[in-house]
């Protein structure tokens, strides 16, 4: 049968402290390794070297139009430039597929919209997880203070319809790090 073990608040003054000490004392104790000057086999240096690293995945632009004409118009121009892109009719579209589509790095929007407008979908987009977003703002019908409070919801551009596509590419280019 072993001893009793001892209350450390009860007993003795200062046991607790020399069970603690002597315990810390055992553990490093026990860590001292002697030095140790290669982990690697010769094998296991060769096998990781043929092992690359992780691909980085293709940045994806969302572009969000309730105009299916001026979506698709603008995908495939963006694809015949070698950017992958994907297209939302409307803004609940557009959060959806921002919450499944990790990708996505660039958004380029419309400000008329129904139900929700540009405007309201940017405003949720700077309040969510995605608020460092970069959105680029695309309309044809707008007022200079609309534009204004636009660009003060931190958004890369605003382009007026009909769209300066070489301006656009290089906006988008730019936003991707791409070149």
């Amino acid at each position: 049968m072993s001893p009793p073990v001892k209350d450390p608040t009860k007993g003795e003054p200062g046991y607790a402290s020399k069970v603690v000490l002597l315990l810390k004392r055992n553990f490093f104790d026990e860590m001292t390794m002697p030095e140790q000057t290669d982990i690697l086999s010769d094998a296991e240096r060769e096998a990781l070297a043929g092992v690359s690293a992780p691909v980085a995945l293709k940045p994806l632009v969302l572009i969000v139009d309730d105009n299916p004409v001026n979506c698709e118009a603008l995908g495939y121009f963006l694809k015949s430039r070698g950017i992958d892109s994907m297209i939302a009719d409307g803004a609940k579209e557009a959060l959806w597929k921002l919450h499944w589509e990790p990708r996505i790095s660039l958004m380029i929007t419309d400000l008329r919209m129904e139900p929700w407008d540009g405007m309201e979908l940017i405003r949720q987009i700077r309040k969510s997880k995605w608020a460092a977003l970069s959105i680029i703002v695309v309309s044809g019908d707008t007022d200079v203070k609309e534009a204004v409070d636009v660009m003060h919801l931190g958004v890369v551009d605003f382009l007026l319809k009909p769209v300066d596509l070489d301006k656009l590419l290089e906006l988008v280019k730019k936003e991707l790090k791409l070149e």
